[in-house]
């Protein structure tokens, strides 16, 4: 029976070119030597195709250049794109993502989140689906935690890049009341076990200011799911089966609930921006292809996934940053999917 091939050794390296092993490690890690020495022990290396063993390195050093990414759902096609992203930013330093998906469900999300400190990773950002939940404070006293979207309002984090989901709100709603919308349906990804997120109270206390008629309804992010939703908010029976007047605008709290509501309305041969006014919330690319193309709100994607790597890599590495807490304001993107109606 064959054996298997031996990793090569630190020790070994040293042995051929003739140096410590401390000096081949500061070598490898570009550290301390002049380039002459770094680039005769990188060919050494690979001569004998030495591989740093990732454990020993983690083990010595108390770092692994892994990074923990939690993302809230990846259902929502606009988190796929922003933890991707975040994937490359953190690439580009050399630090590799650990992708996990917590489907919307707040317990899962912490199980995974303590999952991810138990395997050592070197830091962990996370898109909450819960951002009040209590266990969040031991996890981040544990690693360094970046929130993206909601602050966790009862952990110490490294680092928060949060939507200013008050402007966003009432940048939409402001929109729609001028273009003479007055009974509204909002769609929320928001689940029962977390009724007090931020988007959703800002929403309620935006409509009773402008006296508009708003209906909040939980809505999955899955294109079936949301069409099934979508469905009964356009036939009159919204979340609880009793009948109500049909809203003239459907406001989406991502943009992969809208694409749910643009195939309920073609099923009942409504025309979107003409029968139905529907706005997005995260100007995904796929928003600007549909017929009509969807108004939504752009948050600067590629903005959020650099600072958020950046906070993360600096609270690795214990430096300190001016601006811990960033706040990105949105930019409402007009498009075809939202026009101006009498008042209802």
């Amino acid at each position: 029976m064959a054996r298997p091939n031996k990793r090569t050794t630190l020790r070994e390296v040293a042995e051929a070119t003739g140096l410590s092993t401390a000096a081949v490690s500061y070598a490898l890690r570009g550290k301390h030597v002049s380039k002459e020495t770094e680039q005769r022990v990188r060919k050494a290396a690979a001569d004998l195709g030495y591989e740093a063993d990732p454990i020993a390195r983690a083990l010595a050093g108390g770092r692994t250049s892994m990074v923990g990414v939690l993302s809230g759902d990846l259902q929502d096609l606009w988190q796929q794109q922003l933890m991707a992203a975040i994937g490359r930013e953190l690439l580009a330093g050399d630090r590799y993502a650990l992708i996990l998906d917590a489907g919307g469900d707040p317990a899962r999300e912490l199980a995974l989140a303590k999952q991810l400190r138990d395997q050592r990773v070197d830091g962990l950002l996370v898109s909450p689906v819960d951002p009040s939940a209590e266990g969040w404070a031991a996890i981040a006293d544990a690693v360094p935690v970046v929130s993206i979207g909601d602050s966790l309002r009862r952990a110490r984090t490294a680092g928060e890049v949060l939507f200013d989901n008050r402007a966003g709100i009432d940048t939409v709603l402001d929109h729609l009341r001028a273009l003479g919308h007055r009974r509204i349906t909002v769609l929320t990804p928001t689940g029962p076990s977390t009724p007090d997120r931020p988007a959703d109270v800002y929403v309620r206390e935006a409509a009773d200011r402008l006296h508009l008629t708003v209906e909040v309804l939980p809505c999955a992010q899955e294109l079936g799911e949301a069409t099934e939703v979508a469905r009964r908010v356009l036939d009159g029976t919204g979340g609880g089966g009793a009948r109500y007047a049909a809203p003239t605008a459907v406001f989406c709290f991502s943009d992969s609930i809208a694409y749910g509501v643009y195939a309920a309305a073609a099923e009942a041969s409504l025309a979107v921006g003409r029968d139905l006014s529907v706005v997005g919330f995260d100007d995904h690319p796929v928003s600007r292809i549909l017929t009509p193309p969807l108004t939504t709100l752009d948050w600067g994607l590629a903005q959020i996934a650099k600072e958020a790597a950046r906070l993360a890599v600096a609270a690795i590495e214990g430096r300190r940053v001016r601006r811990k807490r960033i706040l990105c304001a949105p930019r409402l993107s007009e498009r075809g999917s939202a026009l101006g109606r009498g008042p209802a």
